[in-house]
């Protein structure tokens, strides 16, 4: 038992252990994300104190998402052509300056609805080339080899940021005020910017940077990839139902803590610190895996979907947490397995296009998401809002699942990681 437990621990650590510009990336991004969720409860929690409206906070997954949605199918197309080392420095220096702005604002008494609105657009609009960029890095700095247990990581890392940030976020909004969290999340950067820099070039992975195309003609290029790999355009379709109508938590959850709960920013940062609780054991889970499949992304999600159900009638802090604990759980499961499975499965010269299609699935279509999931909480309160959600992450998994048996392979072939271009 002890030896088996030790070769688990070898696996989920692997390319920590191995890649020294990944360590360092690693490091950085923990305090830098952290912070980031300091700030995500912060203005969501500034926005219904401002507004006192779930719909209200639907705008503002609006404004965060909306560039997603107006960029993110080309900005994959920069992602290939450029540096992503530099193009990352750049986005998180950028991240950093509204952060500060929001920050003064806050901490000034003089901070405006829409300036909220506008900064976190402009924060947004610098996420849909961040995203994309990070992925890219992180598969030069670990390789195509370590590459799933990297992207399980950064899930890791991500959700136990998701445990941390909201819990200290709840303290310090409770206690010092919504713009010294605003304040904690510009100082974080620092960490990853300075991570970045001590980064050795030399020691990343070669890539093929892609021909220098137009937008439009590279993102078809993107496209014209996907009709030949069907599984991956079934595992973005998978990712684009499942967020646009299922993941909408940063809507649905300050409404849960005020209006179901009837709590306050310290329940918020708790129920939030569950979810990312049980997000951080499914990073890990995949990270101990060591490699990518359909088992494990639809089992994660139908479970995503069903802990929903069950979470809807819900009334208890108690109950809320355990169960976000298992959504959180089922969450990482099935984005990490659909992240790393898009990456391996698409050729050098298009990854960053690939991966920036994944984004837009995952965040492209939150403004109707969240405008949606605020709409149903409005209407019928989080129970019709996580209903709805669970049902149509259930469904979807059901949708996949017939349609990877209707086109089954061969017995015997192996499924692992079956997204490669048909030559």
């Amino acid at each position: 038992m002890t030896a088996f437990v030790a070769a688990v621990n070898r696996r989920t650590f692997l390319s920590l252990r191995r890649h020294r510009n990944y360590r360092l990336f690693f490091t950085g991004q923990v305090v830098s994300v952290t912070g980031t969720w300091m700030q995500n409860i912060a203005t969501a929690w500034l926005v219904l104190e401002l507004t006192h409206s779930p719909v209200a906070v639907g705008v503002l997954a609006l404004c965060q998402f909306l560039p997603f949605s107006v960029f993110g199918l080309v900005s994959g197309v920069l992602v290939d052509r450029f540096d992503a080392r530099r193009m990352v420095i750049g986005t998180q220096a950028a991240s950093l300056v509204f952060a500060g702005a929001l920050a003064a604002l806050a901490l000034g008494g003089v901070v405006e609805l829409w300036e909220v609105y506008v900064l976190t657009a402009l924060r947004g609009t610098v996420l849909v080339l961040d995203a994309p960029a990070r992925q890219a890095l992180t598969f030069q700095m670990v390789g195509r080899d370590e590459l799933p247990n990297a992207v399980a990581l950064n899930s890791s890392l991500f959700n136990a940021a998701r445990v941390v940030g909201p819990a200290f976020g709840g303290v310090v909004v409770a206690t010092a005020g919504i713009g010294w969290a605003f304040a904690a999340n510009a100082g974080s950067f620092l960490a990853v910017l300075a991570a970045l820099l001590l980064v050795r070039p030399a020691e990343l992975f070669p890539v093929v940077r892609a021909e220098k195309t137009g937008v439009l003609s590279g993102t078809r290029e993107a496209f014209d990839y996907l009709r030949r790999a069907p599984l991956a355009a079934l595992a973005l379709m998978t990712v684009l139902v499942v967020s646009t109508f299922s993941f909408n938590f940063n809507v649905l959850l300050p409404v849960l803590a005020q209006h179901t709960l009837e709590g306050g920013p310290q329940v918020f940062g708790i129920i939030s610190a569950f979810f990312g609780a049980g997000a951080l054991l499914g990073a890990l889970l995949s990270a101990s895996l060591g490699r990518a499949t359909w088992k494990v992304l639809l089992t994660g999600t139908a479970g995503f979907g069903a802990a929903e159900v069950f979470l809807a009638p819900q009334t208890s802090v108690a109950a809320v947490a355990v169960l976000l604990f298992a959504t959180g759980t089922f969450f990482t499961l099935w984005t990490s397995n659909a992240n790393a499975m898009l990456q391996l499965g698409a050729p050098d010269a298009l990854r960053g296009r690939v991966v920036g299609l994944y984004y837009f699935a995952f965040n492209g279509t939150g403004p109707a998401g969240g405008l949606l999931a605020g709409w149903l909480a409005s209407v019928g309160g989080t129970f019709l809002a996580l209903l709805v959600a669970g049902g149509a992450a259930v469904a979807m998994s059901l949708f996949a699942l017939a349609r990877l048996r209707a086109d089954a392979q061969p017995a015997g072939k192996p499924r692992t990681v079956a997204l490669a271009v048909r030559r």
